[in-house]
Formats: C-alpha cells, structure tokens, sequence
C-alpha cells in the first residue's frame, strides 16, 4: 500500500508541480526555522538563563543576540508556514480541479453504451467524493517533505550535541513506519466498501429524486425512504469501522512521540550527570523533540491518508483507463442535401448494466435496410421489437456488434464524429430540457440567431406557444422543462434538431405526446421545408400513411418492407396497426 501510495503522490504531484514546489520550499524554510529555535534555545539556556540562575553577570549584548535570534527564528517559522499551508492546499484544490475536469471530458467522450452501464449516482461519486478522497494525501504532503526535512536537520543536530540521544529521537521512525504497514493492510478493505457505498448511495438518491413524480405517485415514499436508509446505514456502519481502525491508528501516533520525549528527558538526565551533556544541550534535544511531535502527528495523517486514496484513485481509474475508440480521419466528405442510410447484416446485444461483459439477448438480428437520400421512412413495430435501438445505430450512438452502417455511403465509424453529428439529428420520444431560457434549449450550441431558432420553432409548431409564454423565447423553463406540457417539450427538442439544418432527422417517437392534427401539420412542414431525409418511429396511421415507406420490425428483425397500402397483406403488420387504430379511436 505504502509504495502504491508513494507512486501515486509522484503521478498527482506532476499534474501542477509550480504550486508544489513553493509549498514544499515554505515546508524547508519551516524545517530549518524549528531547527534554528531548539539551536537558539539550548544556547540561550547556557548563555543566559543558567548564568542568572547561578548569580553570574549576563552582558547586554548576550540577552539582546538572544532576544533577536528567536525574533529571527520566529519570522522564519510564519514565512514557511504560510508558504507550506497556503500552496499546499493550493495544489491540493487544483488537482481535484485538474481530475474533475479529466472526469467530464472523458464522461463526453465515453461512449452512450458505457453510460449505460454505469449509474448516474455512481458517476457522480467519482466526481465529487472519490475526486476529493483521491487527493486528500495531497493537502499534508508539503508538511510531510518538511517533517522529511526536519528529520535530516535534527539528525545531524542531534548527532552533534549527543549520539546516544540522537539514536533514541530517531529511533521513533522506524516505529511510525511499522504502524504505517500494520494500519493500511487493516484499512484497505474497509476503505474500499466506504467508497463503494458512496456510490451506492449516491444511485439511490438520485433515483429518488429522478423518479420523485413516480415515487409519489405510487405513494412509495416511505419504501424509497427504508431503500436509501439501509444503504446509508451499510455506509456508516463502514465508515464507523475506518473511523476506530483510524482513530486507534491516531492515538498511538501521538503516543509514540510523547514517550519518546519522556525517554529523552530521563535518559539525558543521566547523561548531564555524567557530563556528557549541558542542560542546554538537553533542553535542545527535548525542545527538538517537542516541536517533532506535531509535525510527526502531521506525517501520521498522510501515512492515514494513503489508504483511502489508493482506494479512490483505483475506483477513478475505471474511468481514466477506459477505452476509447479513436477516431478515425474522414474517409471523404458526406454528399451534400440529404444523405442516405443503409445497414448490412447488423446485429446488436446490449451488455449487462454491471458492466461485467456478460451480455442479454440479441435485440437486433441480422437487419438489412436501405434508405434512399430524401426518403420519409416510417419504422413500424410492437414494443421491444428495437425500433428505438435501430434509430440509435444508424445515427451512430451505439456501434452494432456485427454488421456495418453507412451514411451516404461511407462507414459511420470510419467519420468523424463532428461530422456525423452536424449531418445527422436524433430526437427521442423523452425530451430532455435544460433549466435555462427557450432560445437556449433550442439553439443550445448558441450559434443561430433569433430567427433561425423562430424558423425552426414555427416548422415543430412551437412558435404559437413559445410566443403565449410570459417572455416568449426568453421564458426560462424549470429543471427538465418541468413548467411545460410532454407536447410541448417534445415540440422545443424538435425545433432544436431543426435549427442545426440537418440532412438526416431521426425522430423516435418525437411527437407521442402531440395530438394528432399538430402531428400532421409537423410532418407537413417536415416534407414541404426541410431538405432531410426522414426516419420516423411511427404508431398513428395517420403518420403511417405520410411515410413513402414502412418498415416493419418484429423480433429484432425486419419481418417486412413496402408502402402502407403494400404490408397491409402482412397478417402481423395488419394486426398491429388496426390495434393502433382502435387504441386511438
């Protein structure tokens, strides 16, 4: 653990070595000031006190180079404590800054199936409590080189004034260390459930509040509320465990020191008697000793803190470490207008959510589909037959475990992935709406000005609302657009895929929550003035009919493909589509 640790503080301590090194420098300057006092002090003892004890005559100039030598001292000490906790916490924060921000670029980048093996509460975690524990061996580590430093400069200070009193102060280290080892294989377990818990926690909290109108309308508050309970008391029952072992690990640290003074002090009294020393020499050795303990005490938090943070930046690297696809150059540029999709014997499994390989059923098999430039293509099938995943693999979210998909004729993985979201919009039937103004949620890259955003408001059949709201496109909407309609949130997504002009629009199931005249005068304005091609998830008939084609998904499989009037023959096509039919009369 101890080396583990010792390699982590080097690879941190690279991430903003400038703060660092002041920090490390004040912690020099500290060691050297407390040095410098126990020097001065034993000197005054000889110089000063004892004479005026035993009625000899101190010059003026003896007491004022005393006086101005622990004045001397003194200023030392303030310098290098300020520099050492100033700057040390100052590099403490920037790494924690440095891998929260390493943390949300590589949450962007991860791909949407590790997203969706992963819990958001779990995500939060690492950025938030794993980050901070990950670091906290960072905040004593100026103090600990400097105890680093005060231990060479007392060494040889020691060894100067009396061997045998430098080998019982030193001796105290090799204790500390033993203890070190002792205390960090009983705290790595415990440590590691502690982080664990934190995430598990963290998941059930954000659960609850996510599903908070779900909990209350089932009225299973007080079944979330016993869910969260027994997983916050696994946590503290953990964390009372780190706490003891941490605790008794504490105590003997400050022990150590304390009878390492008392041995000192008994031991030297011998040696004054038999003139090996002054007492001024011991009152250094003990004055030196004295001002080690707390520093010691400091160097016992580090060695504490190291558990804990090997154990966060290892539950941290299961993101650092994750790999990415890179990406690959643009094999030639897209065509220009609308562009084409088409997928070749294209296979996909979802993994477990616990990430550990192990995966489901397959939900795609085998699918082959061809959809020409310009095409309003409607994707027709019962639940789970992976309508919603299909939308998601020919937009390129997930990569499809067998088979290839194509946009405008090139693989969509050899494209770069600007220029695949420029090309192509998706908008799924829940619509997620920041806590921010209309304008914003619709033109959220902040590159369209007011009348493209009222443009491709007025082609969703937004405009009218948006204008009726207190601010119109100014009207900021609460957390997820909680102060507007499903319908009319569904309609805000679409006008903000709208606005990025793309040339293929994907909409899965984007317009359930719109009545049905709203959803005929969309699709309308979609054919008459968007130059797109046009997948639509569609269950209404009369969405159905407007398609130039239909495909029909049943088991993962593309069970039939024509016009509306054509599939009709098929027996199962029939039958759920006249199921739509009565379910919306």
């Amino acid at each position: 653990m101890l080396r583990r640790g010792l390699v982590l503080v080097r690879a941190m301590a690279r991430l903003h070595p400038g703060v660092l090194s002041v920090a490390v420098c004040g912690a020099l300057v500290f060691a050297i000031g407390t040095v410098g006092s126990a020097i001065v002090l034993g000197r005054v003892t000889d110089q000063v006190v004892l004479p005026a004890f035993e009625g000899s005559s101190v010059g003026p100039a003896t007491v004022l180079g005393g006086i101005l030598g622990l004045l001397a001292i003194t200023v030392l000490r303030v310098v290098g404590t300020v520099g050492r906790r100033y700057y040390g916490s100052m590099t403490g924060e920037r790494i924690q800054r440095t891998y929260r921000a390493h943390l949300s670029r590589k949450y962007l980048r991860l791909p949407l199936s590790w997203h969706q093996r992963n819990p958001t509460g779990e995500l939060l975690a690492y950025v938030d409590n794993d980050a901070e524990m990950a670091t906290q061996v960072m905040m004593p580590l100026p103090f600990t080189m400097g105890v680093v430093f005060l231990t060479v400069f007392s060494a040889v200070s020691l060894v100067v004034v009396d061997p045998v009193l430098a080998l019982l102060a030193l001796a105290v280290f090799p204790a500390l260390a033993l203890l070190n080892r002792i205390y960090s294989r009983r705290v790595e377990a415990p440590a590691a459930r502690v982080q664990a818990d934190v995430g598990v926690v963290s998941t059930v909290a954000h659960e609850s509040f996510d599903g908070a109108m779900i909990v209350k309308t089932l009225g299973r508050e007080a079944a979330e509320q016993e869910r969260f309970d027994e997983t916050v008391e696994t946590l503290r029952r953990d964390r009372v465990e780190v706490g003891f072992l941490t605790a008794a690990f504490d105590t003997v640290m400050d022990l150590i020191p304390t009878l390492g003074i008392i041995a000192v002090i008994l031991i030297g009294t011998y040696r004054i008697r038999s003139g090996e020393v002054t007492p001024g020499e011991l009152v250094q050795v003990a004055s030196l000793f004295t001002m080690l303990s707390f520093p010691m005490r400091v160097f016992g938090f580090f060695l504490t803190s190291l558990p804990p943070s090997v154990v966060a930046h290892q539950r941290l690297d299961v993101v650092f470490t994750e790999g990415i696809e890179p990406e690959a150059n643009p094999v030639r540029q897209l065509p220009s207008g609308p562009i084409g999709v088409s997928a070749d014997g294209v296979t996909f499994t979802y993994p477990t959510p616990s990430g550990d390989g192990v995966e489901g059923g397959p939900v795609l098999v085998g699918v082959d589909l061809e959809i020409h430039a310009g095409e309003t293509v409607a994707i027709v099938g019962s639940t789970g037959s992976g309508k919603s995943t299909l939308c998601s693999l020919i937009c390129g979210l997930v990569p499809p475990a067998e088979g290839v998909v194509r946009l405008g004729g090139v693989l969509i993985d050899k494209l770069d992935a600007s220029d695949r979201t420029d090309a192509v919009s998706l908008v799924f039937q829940e619509s997620f709406l920041f806590a921010d103004s209309i304008e914003a949620n619709i033109d959220v890259i902040g590159s369209a000005d007011l009348d493209a955003v009222v443009a491709a408001a007025s082609i969703a059949r937004a405009d009218q609302f948006i204008r009726a709201t207190e601010d119109g496109y100014s009207t900021v909407v609460g957390e997820r657009g909680v102060t507007l309609s499903g319908g009319q949130r569904q309609r805000i997504a679409l006008a903000r895929a709208l606005v990025r002009g793309p040339r293929l629009l994907v909409l899965d199931d984007a317009t359930s929550a719109v009545d049905a005249a709203v959803e005929q005068e969309i699709l309308a304005g979609l054919r008459g003035q968007v130059e797109a091609t046009v997948v639509v998830v569609a269950q209404r008939v009369s969405t159905i009919e407007l398609a130039d084609r239909v495909i029909f998904l049943s088991g993962g499989r593309i069970a039939a493909t024509g016009t509306h009037l054509e599939l009709l023959q098929h027996p199962a096509y029939h039958s759920l589509v006249t199921a739509y039919e009565k379910a919306a009369s």
